[in-house]
């Protein structure tokens, strides 16, 4: 067992913190401001630095690295924000990843390398009004029909919705209740019956955009069906890794903070001195570090322990639900250390304490994640309906 990181991993890490702050960082603010996602431009930009394909295999288009090492990029990068840092979260750990294991192979073969390109930005669009932690209830229905599948519904909280090329949607594919019905499909954008409702205004992620999405007698390929029905334990395995994906995207939001924080506490002077010399700051700097370093322990455990498969639910739960927690307290604590210039938009730390909270929101509330560990500790599910 080595916690260090090996001398290709560091050299990975330098070149995105590098990237980051000098090509990502000056874009922040505009973003945050403007309430835009990072141009094509970038995202191509992204690709040519092989950010979009870490752990994708070299057949696809990718680097064929670890899920580590698309971890260890994807902090980096998400320091600056989460904004500009979505193109690499979605094409890393997010649904690309079902599309890559599951999908038919010609699917696989179209899609994948087109998103290590940078040509192509998948998202995943599960919940619905009535179908957020309680997904197994989503009522969009697919029918198949001959050689095409035909799909009515209405879905809510997507990130990417209206920018994304395309949607890996959870649908019903047959009358099995419950979780035996889903699948999930894959409906690209410009197909005739799909449209998008107004961008939604949230606390945090500006620049990370998100809308619902109306699908009606929306028609695509039969080979599109990345999963059919019954494949729902599927689609929450590849879940997983997009778990680890928020967890990193939470923790980068503390340790982001935590470097801005740690610069603030030794040239700010108060009563004479540095605010480093006070002991009550001293206690809080190490509180924080302490969080931070065992946030980061848990998701890359997650993501060795899965190699370069599909991390457990127990361990991606377990990273997500405490990199969630902590990185609201440790935003929180960097804003009330810095006072008025923590608290200003002039400055990046509030955006990342709304950010924060946006994480533990995202892809699993905090309190599902802990019924998820439960449910793994003991082996089996619990019925929430009973």
């Amino acid at each position: 067992m080595d916690f260090s990181l090996t001398e290709e991993q560091q050299a990975l890490q330098i070149s995105a913190r590098a990237f980051a702050q000098k090509e990502l960082s000056p874009l922040a603010a505009e973003i945050e401001a403007r309430n835009l996602p990072p141009s094509h431009a970038m995202v191509k930009r992204m690709a040519d630095m092989g950010f979009l394909g870490i752990n994708i295999p070299e057949e696809l288009g990718g680097l064929g690295l670890s899920n580590l090492d698309a971890l260890i990029v994807l902090e980096e990068l998400a320091k600056v924000s989460s904004a500009v840092a979505f193109p690499a979260f979605e094409a890393n750990v997010g649904p690309v990843h079902a599309i890559r294991h599951f999908a038919p192979d010609a699917l696989k073969q179209r899609i994948v390398p087109a998103v290590c390109r940078g040509e192509m930005i998948v998202a995943v669009s599960m919940s619905e009004p009535d179908a957020g932690t309680a997904l197994t209830d989503l009522k969009t229905l697919g029918v198949i029909e001959g050689d095409h599948v035909t799909i009515n519904g209405s879905k809510r909280w997507c990130s990417g919705g209206g920018h994304s090329d395309a949607y890996l949607v959870y649908t019903r594919l047959s009358d099995a209740p419950g979780a035996k019905g889903i699948g999930a499909v894959l409906v690209e954008k410009g197909v005739p019956g799909l449209s998008f409702g107004d961008p939604e205004t949230l606390m945090g992620f500006r620049g990370v955009p998100s809308a619902d999405i109306f699908l009606d007698n929306v028609q695509v390929p039969v080979g599109n069906i990345v999963v059919p029905a019954g494949g729902f334990a599927k689609l929450m395995e590849a879940f997983d890794l997009e778990r680890c994906g928020n967890a990193t995207m939470a923790l980068a939001q503390a340790s982001g903070a935590l470097e801005d924080v740690l610069i603030y506490v030794q040239e700010r002077q108060q009563f004479g001195k540095p605010l480093a010399d006070f002991q009550a700051v001293q206690m809080k700097m190490a509180e924080m570090q302490m969080e931070v370093e065992a946030a980061r322990l848990l998701i890359w455990r997650a993501a060795a322990n899965a190699d370069k498969g599909l991390p457990s639910i127990l361990d991606s739960s377990t990273a997500k639900c405490f990199a969630n927690q902590i990185a609201r307290n440790v935003t929180g604590n960097a804003v009330q250390m810095m006072g008025g210039y923590g608290y200003s938009t002039a400055y990046p730390m509030e955006r990342r304490m709304r950010d924060a909270w946006g994480w533990g929101i995202a892809g699993g509330a905090i309190d599902i994640q802990k019924v998820n560990i439960a449910s793994a500790m003991v082996g089996r599910r619990f019925d929430q309906r009973r």
